[in-house]
């Protein structure tokens, strides 16, 4: 992203927007997309004991990391926690937003019992080295969202005491299609011990080609529908673009007809979106509307806006959720496709 550097209020303001996801600190290396290795262990003596190894594995920015036994203390970003524990990994910690402010699981959570998990930070810039010291970690894993490995929730000004702790794996989720990032979890998990030869995983990802066949039937059998990925904020609404985004770049792929908004009107919100005023939240046509599901923005159903009412499509009932970071494991990427698919199919032409 050309403004990987910019403010930090422009990075928080990238963090509200539905797609615009983001700017952490800037750490070490550009990434890659080079497969993982694992070291001597079989997946069943992994599952069995995480004393076994040694372990190794390559992330997306280029960087092997190599410990003599497959990490038994690993500390997450919360999404990245979500989709290894659908893959049978339970990780000792997370950073990124765990709990609502209700005490309820963060959507980002997924599945994670999340009173089992210590907490080190809910909020952005919120990370605790001590409680991170006192896990004795073996490894931290996070997702990026630029090419400069930036490590997703990891604040900058404690950024090199984190790093002196325990090595850490980036998963790219930049400029490339959601298989890509999908691909390379199934991956780290397997070389963390997952079973993936279990039915729940095998299962799981027949049914994420099933349902990417699905959306790419919809999308073909209604060219003609124009989609809008969506964002709310108290004062904006942001329109995302499609080439940045994994699920977006994704669902374009498979023939989505999508709101696109020109590269000069992205340019403030780093290439991910558009950022309209309420007044203007009716520039683009649009006969489905995907909005962030996110806690951190307001919900279609909290939105009071009358110019936001007034839209075809939302008079038309046409709003779905959207998961702009998504949990990266089969199980939880099949409704996204499925959703999609199933909008698509139900929609009438509005705009």
């Amino acid at each position: 992203m050309s403004n990987a550097r910019a403010a930090r209020p422009t990075r928080r303001g990238i963090l509200a927007a539905g797609g615009a996801l983001g700017l952490g600190a800037v750490l070490a290396a550009c990434g890659d997309e080079d497969a993982s290795s694992s070291g001597s262990e079989s997946s069943s003596a992994a599952s069995a004991s995480a004393k076994s190894g040694p372990w190794t594995f390559k992330d997306d920015r280029g960087t092997t990391v190599k410990l003599d036994k497959i990490p038994a203390n690993i500390v997450a970003f919360t999404g990245v926690g979500a989709a290894l524990y659908d893959y049978g990994i339970q990780v000792k910690g997370v950073f990124g937003p765990t709990r609502t402010t209700d005490g309820k699981a963060d959507v980002q959570a997924g599945d994670m019992d999340v009173a089992k998990v210590t907490i080190l930070g809910n909020v952005w810039d919120e990370f605790s080295v001590e409680k991170y010291a006192a896990l004795a970690p073996d490894v931290l894993i996070s997702t990026m969202f630029d090419n400069a490995g930036t490590l997703w929730y990891v604040p900058e000004a404690s950024k090199d005491k984190i790093a002196k702790l325990a090595p850490s794996v980036g998963v790219s989720v930049y400029d490339r299609q959601l298989t890509a990032p999908l691909e390379r979890m199934w991956e780290l998990a397997e070389s963390l011990g997952a079973d993936l030869t279990a039915a729940a995983a095998t299962d799981a990802k027949k049914k994420f080609e099933d349902a990417a066949a699905r959306l790419r039937a919809a999308a073909k059998a209604k060219p003609d529908l124009k989609v809008m990925a969506g964002s709310a904020s108290a004062d904006l609404f942001y329109v995302s673009g499609t080439n940045l985004s994994i699920d977006l770049e994704y669902f374009k792929a498979l023939g989505v007809n999508f709101v696109e908004p020109p590269e000069s009107a992205k340019a403030q919100g780093g290439g991910w979106y558009e950022s309209l005023s309420w007044e203007n939240v009716d520039k683009y046509a649009a006969d489905i509307i995907m909005m962030d599901d996110r806690s951190s923005t307001i919900q279609p159903s909290a939105i009071t806006e009358a110019t936001w009412k007034k839209l075809p499509a939302v008079k038309a009932g046409q709003v779905i959720a959207r998961s702009p970071e998504p949990i990266l494991s089969y199980a939880k990427c099949v409704p996204l496709l499925e959703n999609l698919a199933e909008a698509l199919e139900k929609a009438k032409k509005v705009a």
